[in-house]
């Protein structure tokens, strides 16, 4: 578990009645981040009945429902590949790794069929090598008008491809 917060009290020499862990739980599967949460609770409370303590756990999902794993449709992997290739040259798309973000963009795919992707914007020349959340994050704005032509591209063809003949 990534933890984001760990809070014990303020004094250096004083041993805590308490303390508080927080964090985020992901996976790359919906069904992966269920078995996560259940065995984070197990482990916590286990814990504390070996240490004669008392442990809550509280996952905090009502305030924070679970966002499911953002899984794409393999035939929109497969438009945005071929457009992607069409708009960039062959050597301008390239599969990314697998990552464990929080996206929102998950609960949209649990509806309709979609694929998330990223378009690379690191430019070595101009220093534009941070990831997104660093504070040293800033983006090289000509990425952007390829990002806008790599989208209409993707929504365009894909229209064309799938309209309905009257």
């Amino acid at each position: 578990m990534p933890c984001g917060r760990f809070w014990g009290g303020e004094a250096l020499n004083v041993i805590p009645a308490y303390v508080e862990l927080g964090g985020t739980l992901r996976s790359l599967t919906t069904e992966g981040l269920q078995r996560l949460q259940q065995r984070v609770k197990e482990v916590v409370e286990g814990q504390a009945v070996v240490h004669r303590c008392k442990a809550l756990v509280d996952l905090k999902q009502d305030e924070f429902p679970p966002v499911p794993a953002t899984i794409n449709d393999e035939a929109l992997i497969n438009h945005v590949d071929k457009v992607g290739s069409m708009l960039l040259g062959p050597h301008g798309v390239k599969v990314g790794q697998k990552v464990m973000g929080g996206e929102d963009f998950a609960l949209y795919q649990q509806v309709i069929p979609g694929v998330f992707f990223r378009i690379g914007i690191r430019n070595d020349v101009i220093g534009s090598i941070h990831p997104i959340h660093s504070p040293y994050f800033f983006l090289d704005e000509d990425v952007l008008l390829i990002g806008a032509a790599l989208h209409t591209s993707i929504a365009e063809l894909y229209l064309i491809e799938h309209q309905s003949p009257s």
